[in-house]
């Protein structure tokens, strides 16, 4: 199986700094542009797709419409692809969760696979949710929109890892994360040369 994870565009939560988590928000007008470049780019390629998946949050539906429409596909939506649920944090700015939540943050970065945040989801939870969609996936190439978190996690899914931060892996929005398995195999990660000037 060969999947072709996809972040979705940016959004205006984004750009503020705000904690999304699964708060469902629109791309920002940016983020439409960044979804039609991708869009370009994966037609130049002229790879053929078996199947268009997308998480069910906004975001991700606008990103794998704009896809879809260039690559002739239908998404088809699983909120099992939605991101961390981040819980108390989500619609905070960045600045307030570093200084009211700093200890748990500590804890997440310590232990982010057991460690939940306060009325979300660990890691592990979100594995969990993900490994159940990849169970009942067919074999083939498939183009998966979602969100950061989830494509660390397929790409620690992808090595085999059970430890570590994954969270220090650079996931741009609108980007694109290849991943085989059972092969084992994660590369290019969070490629999105198409949104350079002239990509």
């Amino acid at each position: 199986m060969e999947l072709w994870l996809v972040r979705h565009g940016e959004t205006e939560k984004n750009r503020e700094g705000v904690w999304q988590g699964q708060l469902d928000v629109p791309l920002s007008p940016e983020g439409r542009t960044q979804a039609k470049r991708l869009a370009a780019r994966l037609q130049r390629l002229g790879l053929r797709f078996d199947g268009l998946f997308s998480s069910d949050l906004a975001r991700a539906r606008e990103t794998a419409r704009v896809l879809g429409e260039a690559l002739a596909l239908e998404a088809k939506e699983d909120p099992r692809l939605r991101e961390l649920c981040v819980g108390a944090l989500a619609g905070k700015p960045r600045e307030e969760v570093f200084s009211t939540y700093a200890e748990v943050l500590a804890q997440t970065r310590a232990d982010p696979w057991r460690t939940r945040l306060p009325g979300g989801e660990s890691l592990s939870d979100l594995k969990a949710r993900l490994l159940a969609f990849l169970d009942e996936l067919p074999e083939g190439r498939h183009l998966v929109v979602t969100h950061a978190g989830v494509i660390r996690v397929a790409v620690w899914v992808a090595l085999g890892l059970e430890v570590g931060q994954p969270w220090r892996l650079r996931v741009p929005n609108a980007s694109l994360t290849r991943v085989l398995l059972p092969e084992g195999q994660a590369g290019p990660i969070g490629d999105a040369a198409h949104l350079e000037e002239g990509g």
